[in-house]
């Protein structure tokens, strides 16, 4: 077993970018390491003590930080110092834990003496849980089901239906209604004409017949009102009946229209007599108020008379401001399409968020790398010998297919796949070893230590490590170790989120077969993915050189 550990050391120098790795054992004479215990309960505590022998003036720096992942380290004594043959002698202590069972690996620690660096050995320690004795806890009766009262009809789900649709709704009667008014207000009639069909609408009721005096009037005078607004002054419509005659004697004093003496005062006379009927509840004789009518049909038509013709320039003036006033229309229409588009779009998405879920509305619009690759097809495909069977998302590229000449005396064939990259949300390699016959039995352990050692040195920081026998679902045993780290990406950033990884390493007579996965929990896919690779893994073994499939 020496000979081989030996031979994959050289081995690691030269490879050291593949993933079958043994660990490395480092010891100076200057720097060592140990702990008061390997086998504790959860929650006890570990000496860890690292000794250093240096001279007086020699600059030494101990390990700071939580730099034991996976275990925590909960104080970190004063450093002791004591003299002997000359040299100072340096002593620190860690105090150290964890709380949850399991096989863990202190890892390697690195101490600064001057400007060289001193890596300490690692070291396995044993968290076993706390033993209960159910003897003597009281234990109770399972306590019977309890009725709850749900209600038949789901009312929240119903909102979601019913929103998008009332949403929609509401817009399509606001643009169609705003557009329906819009044509109504286009299709109004000329001062003048709008005039004469109010007075025929107003001859055709029965105000007079009935004794309807007020609304007659009231009537009578919004016509002449109306006209005059749109005619003559835009303000006749909120004037009373006093303003509206003195406006009408200053555009004729000013020369602004002809208006003849008498149809003014004759309308004063006609506005003062509606005033009395409207507010000062007078009844008008029934003579008077079609003498009324008469007389207001005549104002309008004098005053439609007294109005000038436009000039050919008000005319170009009139058709530029209509022509403006159609590419606003336009441009308005555009906004409202546009608009509306937007809003239908909007709410399509919130009624289809509300019905499938909006991470899968999240997916579908900005896409989810993972997400594709587990619903895409996947692969089941034979990789390296002794193979390793399984089943994967993306077909996995050969990388290496070649033994060192150190290694020819151990190592007859090695074989690694890779696909993506540590970086990326989805990372994985499959590494196989064929080695000469031999007598001496591989450590597992060993070898997963040494994997894990050569996936830090490529970037993985901080990394959490729990390990496990393993058994694929035909029986064959392996060792498992999972957990996560950050990812390196220079010498100053490391990646936000985490990574997550698995891995597992089977041992055999005749090979090493070792499958690691890199991934980005997003807690959906990544777990789907991996666990579906994880179950599919099949290996072959060999037998005093003979193959059979398990």
């Amino acid at each position: 077993m020496k000979h081989f550990i030996n031979e994959i050391l050289s081995f690691r120098a030269i490879t050291r970018n593949l993933f079958f790795i043994v660990p490395f054992v480092s010891v100076f004479s200057q720097v060592t390491s140990k702990v008061d215990t390997t086998l504790i309960r959860i929650g006890e505590e570990i000496k860890y003590t690292i000794q250093v022998e240096a001279d007086s003036t020699d600059l030494v720096l101990f390990p700071e930080g939580q730099s034991f992942s996976p275990l925590e380290m909960i104080e970190s004594y004063k450093v002791d110092t004591s003299f002997a043959d000359a040299k100072f002698r340096l002593i620190k202590r860690y105090g150290l834990t964890q709380f949850d069972s399991g096989s863990y690996t202190i890892p390697v620690q690195r101490v600064m003496i001057n400007d060289r660096k001193f890596d300490t050995d690692s070291v396995r320690v044993e968290v076993r849980d706390v033993s209960v004795d159910t003897t003597k806890q009281k234990m109770f009766d399972i306590k019977p089901a309890i009725d709850v009262n749900t209600s038949d009809f789901d009312w929240l789900k119903l909102l979601y239906w019913l929103l998008p649709f009332l949403f929609i709704a509401g817009l399509i009667y606001y643009f169609f209604r705003r557009k329906k008014l819009k044509e109504e207000r286009e299709k109004q009639l000329p001062p003048y004409e709008e005039a004469m069909v109010a007075l025929q609408k107003l001859d055709a009721t029965e105000y007079l017949k009935e004794n309807k005096g007020k609304a007659y009037y009231s009537s009578l005078t919004e016509i002449v009102k109306r006209y005059i607004d749109r005619e003559v002054d835009d303000k006749a419509l909120e004037s009373t009946s006093d303003e509206l005659i003195e406006r009408l004697l200053l555009h004729k004093d000013s020369g602004h229209f002809d208006f003849d003496q008498e149809m003014i005062r004759k309308l004063d006379a006609i506005l003062k007599r509606a005033d009395l009927v409207k507010f000062a509840k007078f009844q008008q004789e029934l003579s008077q108020a079609t003498s009324d009518r008469k007389t207001i049909e005549e104002i309008i038509n004098e005053t439609h008379e007294a109005i000038p013709e436009p000039t050919e320039e008000e005319m170009a003036e009139n058709e530029a401001y209509l022509e403006l006033l159609a590419k606003r229309k336009k441009r308005k229409q555009w906004v409202y399409g546009i608009s509306f588009v937007i809003s239908a779009i909007v709410a399509g998405l919130v009624a289809y968020g509300s019905i499938t879920g909006f991470d899968n509305l999240k997916d579908k619009i900005f896409g989810n790398e993972l997400r594709e690759m587990a619903e895409a097809r996947w692969y089941r495909s034979e990789y390296g010998n002794p193979a390793v069977i399984i089943e994967t998302p993306e077909v996995l590229k050969r990388i290496s297919d070649s033994v060192a000449p150190q290694l020819q005396q151990v190592v007859k064939q090695m074989s690694v796949f890779s696909a993506g990259d540590l970086r990326e949300a989805f990372f994985m390699t499959v590494s196989t070893m064929q080695l000469n016959p031999t007598n001496e039995e591989i450590d597992l352990n060993a070898a997963l230590d040494g994997t894990l050692m050569e996936l830090d040195n490529r970037g993985a920081k901080n990394m959490i490590m729990k390990r496990e026998d393993f058994e694929t679902e035909k029986g064959i045993k392996g060792l498992k170790a999972h957990g996560d780290f950050n990812v390196q990406v220079s010498e100053s950033r490391m990646l936000k989120e985490k990574s997550s990884y698995e891995l597992l390493i089977f041992a055999q007579q005749g090979g090493i077969q070792t499958v690691l996965l890199v991934y980005q929990d997003d807690g959906t896919y990544a777990e789907q993915i991996k666990n579906r690779i994880i179950d599919s893994v099949e290996l072959e073994i060999t037998n005093e050189g003979e193959k059979q499939e398990k």
